[in-house]
């Protein structure tokens, strides 16, 4: 980073949500450093070159957020922007998570063209999502769904949902959100019936190690700890975002709640965990270990036997 308080290479995405996000962690940088000199450098991950096949049968993790990575590590960009939840539970050496954005909504929102919601769509629905997450809750609520893959930009699979193609779609109301299309949205999905991926609806800010005190200021001290908690359970568990796994934390006041969930993928069993803990002192180390608490809870519950067919 040439003079960090004068000029910083933002590196980004390229599609509509990506370059949405970036915008945000843009502003939140001019405020805290307003003569801050700014340029944002899109770069194409593997994620958004390999469009035709599942997410989960990508070779590798990291397939949205692994070319950004290489860009801070060889000097290319200075500051990459994430959606937490594309992130590997693994680090990567040299490089920091170092700050999170205030979190936005952290629920799934149906789209159908008929407007239909989850308890309306016909039998036999076809329904699509690239998430195992969102698929297995689909199958827990109703057997008769139909589950096909979903793949493209956030535009290309609203046109989807909106053609025909499909009955309904699942996307995170987020994004949504961010791009300004909450008109297509037909429900949005509890958390009773849709429980969220861990990371969803925050923005992440990675730097290498050398700079992550720049971004103390722009840190969001409630978010950054609740998404540490749930990184911090899904690693435990031993999984990354092709698992159907799910977890939410949130604060209250000075204390941590985490709700974590797993499932076989056709939906017939969900294991839940949920603890807290406080905040106060080093917050950081506090959120890891409740995600390490609530992997614990699940794994006693006679959990052996269900992960072993999951992990």
């Amino acid at each position: 980073m040439t003079n960090p308080l004068t000029a910083l290479r933002v590196g980004t995405r390229g599609s509509a949500l990506a370059r949405a996000q970036t915008a945000l962690a843009v502003e939140a940088l001019l405020r805290a450093y307003p003569a801050l000199d700014l340029s944002e450098h899109v770069i194409k991950t593997t994620g958004d070159q390999v469009t035709d096949l599942p997410l989960a049968t990508i070779a590798g993790g990291g397939v949205f957020t692994s070319a950004l990575e290489t860009a801070l590590l060889e000097g290319r960009i200075d500051l990459a922007v994430h959606s937490a939840k594309d992130l590997p539970t693994d680090l990567t050496p040299g490089l920091i998570l170092a700050a999170y954005l205030p979190r936005a909504d952290v629920r799934d929102v149906l789209i159908s063209r008929e407007g239909h919601t989850l308890a309306t769509l016909p039998h036999g629905a076809l329904i699509g999502t690239s998430s195992p997450r969102r698929a297995a809750q689909l199958r827990a609520y109703r057997q008769d769904f139909q589950i096909r893959d979903l793949r493209g930009n956030i535009d290309t699979r609203i046109a989807k949902a909106l053609n025909g193609e499909y009955d309904a779609i699942v996307l995170a109301r987020a994004g949504l959100d961010r791009i300004g299309r909450t008109d297509v949205i037909s429900e949005t999905l509890s958390l009773a019936d849709m429980m969220p991926a861990p990371g969803q609806g925050a923005i992440c800010l990675q730097v290498r190690a050398a700079s992550a005190d720049l971004l103390h200021p722009v840190d969001h001290r409630e978010t950054h700890a609740a998404v540490l908690a749930e990184r911090s359970f899904l690693r435990a568990l031993g999984g990354g975002c092709a698992l159907p796994v799910a977890a939410y934390a949130y604060a209250a006041g000075e204390t941590l709640h985490l709700r974590g969930h797993i499932f076989l993928p056709d939906g017939s069993v969900r294991i839940n965990g949920l603890d807290s803990v406080s905040l106060h002192g080093d917050w950081r180390a506090a959120a890891e270990a409740l995600g390490q608490t609530v992997a614990g809870h699940i794994r006693t519950k006679d959990a052996g036997r269900w992960l072993g067919a999951i992990l």
